[in-house]
């Protein structure tokens, strides 16, 4: 998207942390598009970005405010720390009012960035009724790194194609990283060392791959750098392959190996995620060097005999001479009197009717042809019926889960049809999915085809199942709970394999009540025939059980009342909240008075935050030049320091934008200048503070304890340490400073008021 191309170009964020960076992009995709500000937690900003509230809290919030692309107020918590985060993109809030600027964003388009988000990103969450919102891509990822890896999956997928392969940069790169590496360090802005890490770390999760072209020496030595998830969402396999470029000798010419998107589409059935390697033409050869490609024909199934051809035919060869799944002349032998309707190609079996071989058969025979690899089976009856296909095998699916779930019932397949195969699938997948909560997502496939295997043999084999689409959607693929557990299927635990315990606890129990109840039997008719005591016996185990389930549907019916009354007070609770978020809303400026502003309105609020610029830009300035133990001197430096900070800010905003500029304008200038002016008094006071007695002294120990360990490079490394410990000492100072100025101006304050 242009707009987070736009965001991430902004100015302010040069030399700023991938985290920053990234956060600005979050920021901007969960904007409201009714009041352009964004409230969040920094616990959630944390969970976004994968890192820790604490991290957020130090390390980003910080750098935001500092940058100038986002304006951020803050709710502070118990210790005084950001919990609540209320921002403001400040480019997408100037772009509002601009017609064809990429971040004057729809509602739509805002919606669609978030979607694009949520899909990489997206940390996951449980609602309150029960629902689970799954996490994005890289959700699950934190520590170390994750922000550089979020974000330089997103900057993968906004530079990918529909058919996942991500333009590679041009010109001369380092061949020690290769293409893909340069590229994807040049879109982080970093070094191509850190970026190789970066995409390692992807491609391990699975999420970016990097296929070797084969060149015309056999060798494979141009690489790409595919994003499968784009390919999958875009569905690159189904659409028609694009035109490209001819040689002058009418070869095909792709000289860079990346600019063509689905060149290797020849197949017409919808690729996997996982064959992303295909599209993306991980077995081509380089086709700069290539001859014309033969023209394509039909996918048809293997030939399994050597049929002597010749007659100078295009394409003529001995079976097996080339790579192509089938011979140019696999249909120019027909018989001429074979209808239209039977030219489909099939088997090349040495009775094959579409070779030649039986042309003395007429149409008005009955000619059928079964391939055995494709299940496929032609019928040709008076000439007037077309063919009849039946559904494809096994080794015609495209996913290779749904082939090893399949396995057992290969015979059952190859009885359905087309539609139905496809109704079935899904079932199958819903059946993968299904198990895919309770095992592990690549040992589900072979848990359904034990499923199968098992249901099989309870109805003695596929020979006995009369009505295949019936038996695998109400029997075969369907689970069979002998318990509450949810692994269970048929008294077997589906992640271990082993007895469900669940069961033998419920037989455990029910054995126990049988006993109880013939003990009692035993006590009360000692001496009553068997046939009596075992019709009392009967009686009692009956009213026992029915005693039980009323047990039971009593706790049933108890626990789904607080689960609804759980649901209410939920509901009761989001409604009170939106009334208050409402109400909040509605709220007028507190300063101005102007209605629906949620309480300050955009001018009132820049200016509370220049006055509050303002006032830590005199803090800085008195803290290092007064006297703090003198009240009245810090008074009179903080009275003139105010004056002179005010004029400097006014002069500063009436440059900035002209002397008859619109005092709304004005008001929206201040805090940036305001800013500035801060942050030129606080690196002020941080170099007068560096020459203090104090940081002298910290620096000339940290620098004698660094050439004491000696070595090749001690005295650069001490100098650096050095440096390091001077800085850290004039921040200490400075905090120091400003807290003994703050308690100087509170004594004051109350001996003024006791006075």
């Amino acid at each position: 998207m242009a707009a987070a191309r736009t965001l991430l170009g902004c100015p302010g964020l040069e030399g700023m942390s991938d985290a920053v960076r990234l956060a600005v992009v979050v920021l901007a995709s969960r904007t409201s598009s009714e009041t352009g500000v964004v409230e969040i937690r920094a616990r959630e900003l944390g969970r976004w970005l994968g890192l820790s509230e604490s991290r957020i809290r130090h390390a980003v919030v910080p750098y935001l405010r500092r940058s100038g692309v986002v304006e951020v107020d803050t709710l502070a918590g118990e210790f005084g720390e950001d919990w609540g985060l209320e921002c403001r993109v400040l480019p997408m809030w100037e772009a509002q009012n601009e017609v064809g600027h990429p971040l004057a964003l729809a509602k739509s388009e805002l919606a669609t960035l978030l979607r694009l988000m949520e899909a990489l990103m997206a940390p996951g969450w449980a609602h309150g009724d029960g629902s689970v919102t799954p996490p994005g891509l890289l959700g699950g990822r934190s520590g170390h790194g994750a922000a550089t890896d979020r974000l330089a999956l997103l900057l993968l997928v906004l530079e990918a194609r529909d058919t996942g392969q991500v333009r590679l940069c041009g010109g001369q790169v380092s061949k020690r990283y290769g293409r893909p590496t340069v590229t994807l360090a040049r879109l982080l802005k970093c070094s191509p060392s850190r970026a190789e890490r970066v995409l390692a770390r992807l491609e391990d999760a699975g999420l970016v791959e990097r296929p070797r072209v084969k060149t015309g020496s056999g060798l494979r030595q141009e690489s790409r750098l595919v994003v499968p998830a784009v390919a999958a969402a875009h569905g690159a396999g189904n659409r028609g392959r694009r035109a490209r470029p001819e040689a002058a000798d009418g070869s095909v010419s792709d000289p860079a190996g990346t600019t063509w998107p689905g060149e290797d589409s020849r197949s017409l059935e919808k690729p996997q995620v996982n064959e992303a390697l295909e599209r993306s033409g991980s077995e081509v050869e380089d086709l700069a060097g290539s001859t014309a490609l033969h023209t394509d024909h039909s996918s048809v199934v293997d030939v399994v005999c050597d049929a002597d051809v010749g007659g100078g035919f295009s394409g003529s060869a001995a079976s097996g001479s080339c790579a192509r799944p089938e011979r140019a002349d696999t249909c120019e032998d027909q018989a001429p009197d074979v209808p239209k309707a039977s030219s489909q190609p099939v088997s090349g079996g040495k009775e094959c009717p579409l070779r030649g071989e039986n042309q003395g058969e007429g149409p008005g025979e009955r000619v059928a042809a079964e391939a055995t690899g494709s299940r496929l089976r032609l019928t040709v009856v008076d000439g007037d019926r077309g063919q009849q296909r039946q559904g494809q095998g096994l080794a015609d699916l495209d996913d290779l889960r749904h082939q090893t779930s399949l396995v057992p019932v290969a015979w059952l397949w190859s009885r359905l049809n087309s539609g139905q195969q496809a109704v079935a699938l899904r079932a199958v997948d819903r059946a993968l999915v299904a198990l895919s909560g309770i095992v592990e997502a690549q040992a589900a496939p072979q848990v359904l085809a034990n499923r199968l295997a098992d249901r099989l043999r309870e109805v003695g084999g596929e020979a006995l199942v009369r009505d295949p689409m019936g038996w695998l959607l109400g029997r075969g693929l369907v689970q069979r709970p002998a318990c509450p557990d949810l692994r269970c299927d048929d008294g077997i635990r589906l992640d271990t394999g082993s007895d469900c315990p669940t069961c033998g606890n419920i037989v455990h129990i029910r054995r126990g009540l049988r006993a109880q109840v013939a003990a009692r039997v035993e006590a009360d008719m000692p001496y009553r025939d068997p046939a009596a005591r075992h019709e009392e016996f009967e009686r009692r185990l009956r009213e026992a059980t029915v005693l039980d389930e009323a047990r039971a549907q009593s706790r049933r019916a108890r626990v789904a009342r607080e689960v609804e009354q759980r649901q209410e007070a939920v509901a009761r609770r989001r409604a009170l909240q939106e009334d208050a978020k409402l109400a909040r809303r509605q709220a007028p400026c507190a300063d101005c008075g102007l209605p629906d502003c949620a309480g300050l309105c955009p001018g009132c609020s820049s200016r509370r935050r220049t006055e509050t610029l303002v006032r830590e830009a005199v803090d800085l300035a008195v803290a290092v030049r007064a006297d703090l133990s003198d009240a009245a001197a810090v008074a009179e430096l903080t009275q003139q320091c105010e004056t002179d900070t005010r004029a400097l800010l006014a002069s500063t905003c009436e440059r900035a934008c002209g002397a008859e500029a619109d005092p709304s304008r004005v008001a929206f200038t201040a805090p940036d200048v305001a800013r500035r002016i801060r942050d030129e008094r606080r690196d002020a006071a941080l170099r007068r503070l560096l020459r203090s007695s104090e940081a002298v002294a910290e620096s000339d120990a940290v620098y004698e304890a660094g050439l004491r360990h000696g070595g090749r490079d001690a005295e650069v490394a001490a100098e650096q340490a050095a440096e390091a410990a001077g800085r850290r000492t004039a921040e200490l100072l400075l905090r120091q400073r400003l807290g003994e100025l703050h308690a100087a101006r509170k004594r004051s304050a109350a001996a003024m008021a006791a006075a």
